[in-house]
């Protein structure tokens, strides 16, 4: 190539790009100088904030042949492809892995997977931290899932076909979180906040990661190219709340500030998801989770920063302000605070 050409962009397909985290990282991926492709269902390229410029391919993830026609000159897929409405787990997550992996070992490209801590079981629980070593016992039919797709991930970068970067991270919230406990528990989108539901047990802390870090992260972590593993995992440390209601106090702290009224407080009616259940697959899998909101679940992020240096990290005010923006929630006079505005480490 002449010096005078232009070069050529990276390419990346993004398997999930119409949820949050999928949605976040193709929007960094662009900002970044990325082409980004993603996979859509439907007859019609869904539109996503953000997401001007990204390549709609049609295609299913669970169809190998339609995800390796669309990784065709990927250096990077990004698996953040989940069920509709969370249903099938059991029968959609492995193979939708396996179309990735797949297109992965063909274009010898990197696989970013958002992870989580479904991965441990309660032997795991009640150490001050918990490191990216330790032992993944889970009790849930979801945590076996995550531990199963990881493994299938790892051997297939053990044996050279690929490379692998995974970021297991707490209960994501965002702008555009898509199902989450946030968006679908807590607070109601598309209105002023009025109640807040708590789903932890008061007292007992919960970890959760702000989408637009959990992607800076990541992409902090694929510009680390070969100096990584073939398989890297990685804990993010993202935001604690250490009693249960910090969380909440935040949200409170936000919604005055913008002039509404303080929200309440109030504990989640768990016993009201328990009747519902049956009729909403959503709730089933909600409920199945419970545990990680009755007993501490923490990760260790010190191999994050011993490789970065510093963990992306976006004061809770700020995250909790952009996200309840992004979710409707605010009075539309009220001044956006871009989270990117300045880099925060922690």
């Amino acid at each position: 190539m002449s010096r005078h050409e232009p070069r050529s962009k990276p390419q990346a397909l993004v398997l999930g790009a119409t949820g949050g985290i999928g949605g976040e990282l193709a929007r960094q991926l662009l900002a970044a100088g990325w082409a980004v492709r993603a996979l859509h269902r439907h007859p019609r390229a869904p539109q996503i904030p953000g997401g001007a410029g990204i390549e709609w391919r049609p295609g299913d993830a669970l169809h190998a042949a339609e995800v390796a026609a669309a990784a065709e000159g990927c250096s990077v897929i990004v698996h953040a492809v989940n069920p509709p409405g969370y249903r099938r787990w059991s029968e959609l997550v492995l193979p939708m892995m396996d179309s990735t992996i797949a297109a992965a070992s063909a274009q010898g490209a990197t696989v970013l997977l958002p992870g989580t801590v479904y991965n441990y079981g309660p032997d795991a629980y009640g150490a001050a931290l918990l490191g990216e070593e330790a032992v993944q016992r889970p009790l849930t039919r979801k945590g076996a899932i995550r531990v199963a797709l990881e493994q299938r991930l790892r051997e297939a970068a053990e044996q050279g076909r690929l490379r692998a970067i995974v970021l297991r991270a707490g209960d994501f919230f965002g702008p555009q979180a898509g199902n989450s406990w946030f968006a679908q528990a807590m607070i109601k989108p598309g209105q002023p906040v009025r109640t807040v539901q708590l789903p932890a047990t008061p007292g007992v802390g919960h970890q959760f990661a702000y989408l637009p870090d959990v992607a800076r992260t990541l992409l902090a972590l694929l510009a680390q190219g070969e100096a990584l593993p073939r398989f890297a995992r990685f804990h993010m440390a993202g935001h604690w709340d250490a009693d249960g209601r910090e969380f909440g106090r935040a949200i409170q702290h936000v919604v005055v500030r913008h002039g509404g009224a303080e929200p309440r407080l109030r504990a989640l009616p768990w016993w009201q998801l328990r009747l519902a259940a049956p009729f909403v697959s959503t709730l089933r899998e909600l409920l199945e989770m419970r545990y990680l909101w009755q007993q501490e679940v923490r990760m260790d992020n010190t191999l994050l920063r011993q490789t970065l240096g510093a963990e992306p990290h976006t004061p809770l005010d700020e995250a909790i302000e952009a996200s309840l923006r992004g979710l409707g929630c605010l009075p539309p006079a009220a001044v956006a605070t871009s989270p990117a505005a300045a880099v925060h480490r922690a």
